[in-house]
């Protein structure tokens, strides 16, 4: 197969490898796999790695409690089990109880629960329900008193939850496949629909679609007291996003604009006290601001309330006449507590370095709310805060089987290519020697705008308490120091983020943490991207690589399931300009006969329908046939897996064996020796 773009031709020799349920593709899939398992089992302390990972493993985590009346709900798992259950306690005092065990959906536990919602008078619980790790759901409900599932199910949902209102719920979702393959499909004209309770959904009302732009995507909230509705538009070929509103006492499906149509620039809304309504946005505020406005009167005629920091503002919540803004600070977390006004009050005061989530509300008259705080080597513990008081309270901890106080992590920073300055969170043992020999694991994303925060990892401890290093540099592309830091890695900045990675490699090598031959490099998705761009580029740097999920084939992820919506951060390749510039990067076109490549180990999953698994067989097969040196080259093939979301955690476990026990096979590092 060839393809000829503005004169230049481009061969696409295993294009059949697109075709995923193909007889030719599930046997290649097969015969990859098995060349895999042939290597990875000779390796004598894979059982080990795998025993001392579930060991690891093998504690409960607890998700952040949500709140409904008098009950809260919360996603538990024991330890090792393969999904996480759905627990309910009512009140303070009682014990929880399970709700829903999706262990019982099947007999391999890979169909999870993804999200779940409570209705507003606290009586139903509206589930999304995931197959294979798929980012297609259906949503059940159950009444919550009773545990009695109702008759209603949604499907052909993505992207999307139960938002409930009135005596039902809103939700998006796609026109049925007629292609046959879901998984590879383009995802066009999406919907926002509304589903009554007891109602077949064939009756559902669409109350929102655009038929003459269908790379559009909706996401609809309803606030907390019901009174408003508002629409978020996403056109998949632009950067920004586009906010309307309407009360809900109006009758009809209008809505009012709030921001234009111009789409450059991000602007949702935060919460609603009476007639104002407050947003985060973006607009000409790179660092994000708060701005309100009446709803009685002109919606785009905005007062600022908080204004745009140096320090670009991550969240934002509002409850008991308090602002509660968490910042970036040199990519640490941050929360300070402002009067609806922006005056500042006071800091919220953290367990220590790391990361923060948490600080919503579902009504404004709360006076305390659950955040929770972790950092590399710190698992999540749970706070209640409470606002008027501003103390914190210890809500849960977890209780591992290992100690935390013989790790440390460290922010350094160094300059990359062009002189710019870029922080990066070094993990390792406390007193770790810096020898030049100690087996390092290079680790980013650079894109999207998505920050590289320090969150804890099960599988990372095992790296560590091994006299490992673990190091997340905050590269170009990501949020840490704002929009305009994504800015600098998307479209033709895209080098910078590959520039940034390689210099944070040479860091690591120069400041003795390890060297070429004792450090791996890895990423996910856009991050697999990034990895098999600097192997192409520099691969003399790395003695392992493990490209995960990954965006390989640059000139067709646009094809395939919701690619066409990265065109916003990669480009289009119908631009001559645009075109040449992803030409050169695109790992997939980037492989060449020359080069010392490291020893490779690709990562996927059969039903990854976000980034189509057909990147990563088209890279693996083409590493194979151009490659000709000695390192082994070998792709893994999770079956009944997504693009990571819902995944078992044997598999986890499964997957994280083979990744520490090939990179130190190669690496030829015993990690149980001395």
């Amino acid at each position: 197969m060839k393809d000829n773009f503005f004169g230049t031709d481009i061969n696409d020799p295993f294009r059949w490898l697109e075709e995923i349920d193909s007889a030719e593709t599930l046997k290649w899939i097969e015969e990859q796999n098995k060349i895999t398992e042939d290597y990875l089992a000779k390796i004598p302390f894979r059982d080990k790695v795998h025993k001392r990972l579930s060991e690891i493993w093998n504690h409960p985590k607890y998700m952040q409690p949500i709140k409904s009346g008098n009950n809260y709900f919360f996603l538990k798992n024991d330890g090792l089990s393969p999904q996480s259950r759905l627990y309910i306690q009512k009140g303070t005092d009682n014990e929880p109880e399970v709700l829903i065990d999706p262990n019982n959906f099947s007999e391999d536990g890979t169909v999870s629960i993804l999200d779940f919602s409570i209705s507003k008078d606290h009586r139903y619980l509206g589930y999304s329900v995931t197959k294979s790790g798929s980012d297609w759901l259906d949503i059940y409900v159950m009444d919550i008193e009773t545990k009695v599932l109702l008759t209603d199910k949604i499907e052909w949902v993505k992207f999307s939850g139960a938002n409930w209102y009135k005596d039902g719920f809103f939700y998006n979702r796609y026109t049925r496949s007629e292609t046959g393959n879901s998984l590879t499909a383009l995802n066009d004209f999406q919907m926002v629909c509304y589903h009554k309770l007891g109602t077949p959904q064939s009756e559902d009302v669409i109350i929102y679609e655009d038929r003459n732009n269908p790379h559009r995507s909706y996401w609809l909230s309803v606030s907390d007291d019901g009174k408003f509705l508002f629409l978020n538009i996403n056109e998949l070929s632009k950067k920004g996003t586009r906010l309307l509103f309407k009360r809900t006492d109006t009758a009809g499906w209008d809505f009012i604009p709030v921001t234009d149509d111009k789409f450059e620039y991000f602007t949702y809304c935060i919460q609603n006290i009476g007639n104002e309504i407050y947003l985060y946005t973006n607009d000409n505020a790179p660092n994000g601001k708060i701005v309100k406005f009446d709803s009685d009167g002109d919606p785009r005629n905005h007062t600022t309330v908080l204004a745009e920091s140096e320090n670009p503002l991550k969240f934002a919540g509002i409850s008991c006449g308090r602002i509660i803004a968490g910042y970036m600070v040199h990519v640490i977390d941050k929360v300070s507590v402002y009067t609806l006004t922006g005056e500042y009050l006071h800091d919220v005061s953290l367990p220590g370095i790391g990361s923060i989530t948490g600080f919503s509300f579902r009504n404004y008259e709360e006076n305390f709310t659950f955040y929770t705080f972790e950092s590399i080597t710190s698992p999540p513990e749970i706070y209640i805060y409470d606002i008027n008081n501003n103390t914190s309270e210890l809500f849960h901890r977890s209780e591992v089987s290992f100690d935390t106080n013989e790790f440390e992590t460290n922010l350094v920073f160094y300059s990359s290519k062009d002189g710019t300055r870029i922080s990066m969170f070094l993990a390792h043992r406390k007193g770790l020697e810096l020898n030049g020999n100690n087996p390092a694991y290079l680790y980013s994303y650079g894109g999207f705008g998505i920050s590289m925060h320090p969150v804890y990892s099960d599988s990372r401890i095992f790296l560590l308490e091994t006299g490992g290093v673990f190091a997340m540099p905050c590269i170009r592309g990501g949020a840490e120091y704002g929009e305009k830091w994504h800015e600098a890695g998307m479209l033709k900045n895209k080098q910078n983020v590959f520039d940034d990675f390689i210099s944070a490699a040479e860091y690591l090598i120069k400041e003795k943490y390890t060297n070429p031959s004792r450090l791996a490099v890895g990423g996910g998705s856009n991050g697999g991207l990034l990895v098999g761009a600097v192997v192409n580029q520099r691969p003399e740097l790395f003695t392992a690589a493990f490209p995960a999920v990954g965006v390989m084939d640059m000139l067709r992820f646009h094809k395939f399931s919701i690619g066409s919506a990265w065109v916003k951060e990669y480009g289009s390749i119908e631009d001559e300009e645009m075109f040449r510039y992803i030409l050169k990067y695109s790992p997939l076109h980037n492989i060449t006969a020359d080069k010392a490549y490291p020893s490779i180990m690709v990562l996927t999953s059969d039903h990854d329908d976000r980034v189509v698994p057909s990147h990563s067989f088209k890279y693996t097969a083409t590493l194979k046939e151009v490659y000709k040196g000695n390192n082994p080259v070998l792709i893994r093939v999770e079956s009944k897996a997504g693009h990571g979301f819902g995944k078992p955690v044997y598999k986890m476990i499964n997957e994280q064996t083979d990744v520490w026990s090939f990179m130190f096979y190669v690496m030829d590092i015993n990690p149980f020796a001395g």
